[in-house]
């Protein structure tokens, strides 16, 4: 009896609920179906593709990286591209020092490990989060994400881990003290939360209470960081630094990369063995990562993302002016979310069908996160065919 043979598809697990859509290739800032459609990408691999697709320069890196033979050799040996990459991102930020990891939870899992390492008190433990935040999918990253439907069938969580009201003072009085706190974590801009802009006021206040506590504070940039929001690092805009700051998404050019940027206090605190990765950094990973920093850097480059994002908020401001159904548009830069007073998902479906990839940010947000090289015609086309969805 033969075996029965199914689609290639079904044999992945089934943990997504993929659109109707398979891609098969990319250019500029749009993708390609098989069926030869293509989508004007307002996604960018959940914010992942910030150069777009087909990108010369992360083309040239791939094959110069390529011709070295070597894809993988582990941390136990030195290598070049990763190195680099560590001094580069050292020289354009806080940090003194980089940890290369996988993705954005192992990056927030490590922070939290680094965190605890370099507290003072033997009872500094306790990592605080945000109402909001969403900080992965892992357990300790998951005990800090805000996202009750994620949490609960995986309950008990990792213990030590709470999340309070941002917009309590008091509450986060009473949560950040020295005897307890070893850290908080907080994203400069929302993502999955629904595209929420933390107040700089906030995130001042965060600073104090964290330096007064002795704590660290920890920046997840994982979606909001690399230019997304008009300047390198998202921090840079508002007048704090921190303690840490976690990267990924974007970081590898598209391929899985993420970091843990630290300053020479936490950094004195880690020895070795403390926490470690097989794939972390590698060279062929690194190569690429370090030919689309270059990029990033420009200023050029970045202040053409800062007039990019002024023109579309200020578009996306008249597009809410003319629709009931929209309650509130926000973001900064390239990173946007319109809050309908409905459901967000029949918008996204209705933009998928119009050639127009956009997805949501909870229940009623669309959100949107094109890639940093999109055009300001491309930007106003896709504005017209979201509000054609509307």
């Amino acid at each position: 009896m033969s075996a029965t043979v199914r689609p290639a598809a079904e044999a992945l697990l089934p943990v997504y609920r993929r659109f109707p859509v398979c891609i098969v290739a990319g250019e500029g800032c749009e993708l390609i179906a098989d069926d030869g459609t293509r989508y004007l990408d307002f996604v960018a691999g959940i914010s992942v593709n910030l150069l777009g697709y087909n990108h010369p320069v992360l083309r040239r890196a791939l094959e110069r990286a390529a011709e070295t033979g070597v894809l993988h050799t582990s941390n136990l040996y030195r290598t070049i591209p990763g190195e680099e990459l560590a001094a580069e991102l050292v020289e354009r930020s806080f940090a003194s020092h980089v940890f290369f990891c996988n993705s954005g939870a192992e990056a927030n899992e490590g922070a939290f490990k680094f965190a605890r390492r370099a507290a003072v008190g033997p009872e500094q433990r306790e990592i605080v989060a945000l109402k909001g935040s969403f900080h992965g999918r892992t357990f300790a990253a998951l005990a800090a994400t805000d996202r009750p439907p994620y949490r609960e069938p995986f309950l008990p969580l990792v213990p030590g881990i709470r999340i309070v009201d941002p917009g309590h003072q008091a509450e986060l009085e009473r949560a950040i003290t020295r005897r307890r706190t070893a850290a908080v974590i907080v994203e400069p801009v929302q993502g999955e939360g629904g595209v929420n802009v933390m107040p700089d006021a906030l995130l001042q206040d965060l600073r104090e209470m964290c330096s007064e506590a002795g704590a660290a504070l920890i920046f997840d940039e994982i979606q909001c960081g690399l230019g997304r929001t008009g300047t390198l690092f998202a921090y840079q805009q508002t007048g704090v630094v921190p303690d840490l700051v976690t990267l990924a998404k974007g970081l590898g050019g598209g391929l899985p990369m993420g970091a843990v940027l630290v300053n020479e206090t936490i950094a004195a605190s880690v020895q070795p063995g403390d926490h470690a990765t097989t794939f972390g950094g590698g060279p062929f990973v690194a190569s690429l990562a370090l030919a689309q920093l270059g990029v990033l850097s420009e200023p050029g480059f970045l202040a053409a993302v800062r007039q990019k994002g002024e023109w579309l908020g200020t578009r996306l401001a008249v597009l809410a002016a003319r629709h009931d159904s929209v309650v509130a548009v926000r973001g900064r830069g390239l990173m946007w979310g319109i809050e309908l007073e409905d459901a967000a998902q029949p918008v996204v479906e209705r933009a998928l069908e119009r050639g127009l990839l956009v997805i949501s940010a909870g229940p009623t947000v669309i959100r949107l996160l094109p890639p940093l090289t999109i055009t300001r015609e491309e930007l106003a086309r896709g504005v017209e065919l979201l509000e054609s969805c509307l």
